[in-house]
């Protein structure tokens, strides 16, 4: 099941055109090499170096209860990302921490930036398949990587989330 869910992120990850890297396991030739890479979405808490505005693209996020939330995340980053590292305030947002194990970063793209996006996989659409709210222009957050032609986008996140854990009874242990 693991190696199921690793291989269906390295091919959603590959499709979009996020790099996905792990500093703890290190990479052939050592940060260099990984910079020429590209974008990349390090799994280990490291220092970033700045960006420069050109690097950075400006995400406003619609909330629950109608809030603008506005951040920046640079070219490459997950919108899931984009929300972790500025502290965005979006309750139950990426539970499952962009495993596609859940559908909590379910957001409602606008129509222009919806037909630009890269190919849903099938993994996607079965996480898309328990959101509240599916609309024909829903998408999972963490499998959306940010590319310079998005900036200045508005997503909506829908009034409410389907997380399965609010249904766990956490008394004895059992699910509702």
């Amino acid at each position: 099941m693991a190696a199921t869910r690793t291989t269906a992120l390295l091919r959603a990850a590959a499709s979009s055109g996020c790099r996905l890297l792990s500093a703890s396991r290190g990479v052939r030739g050592g940060w260099a090499a990984a910079a020429s890479l590209g974008p990349s979405r390090l799994f280990h808490a490291s220092a970033r170096a700045p960006l420069s505005s050109e690097d950075k693209v400006t995400v406003h996020f619609i909330n629950r209860d109608g809030d603008k939330l506005t951040a920046q995340g640079k070219v490459g980053d997950s919108l899931l990302d984009v929300v972790i590292d500025n502290n965005l305030d979006i309750d139950g947002f990426g539970a499952c921490e962009g495993t596609l194990a859940c559908s909590t970063c379910h957001l409602i793209f606008e129509d222009n930036i919806f037909k630009n996006l890269d190919a849903i996989t099938d993994e996607e659409m079965d996480m898309l398949d328990l959101a509240y709210g599916l609309t024909d222009r829903s998408r999972l957050g963490c499998q959306i990587c940010l590319k310079k032609s998005m900036n200045n986008m508005t997503v909506r996140v829908p009034d409410a989330v389907a997380d399965a854990r609010q249904s766990m009874d956490m008394s004895n242990n059992s699910l509702k």
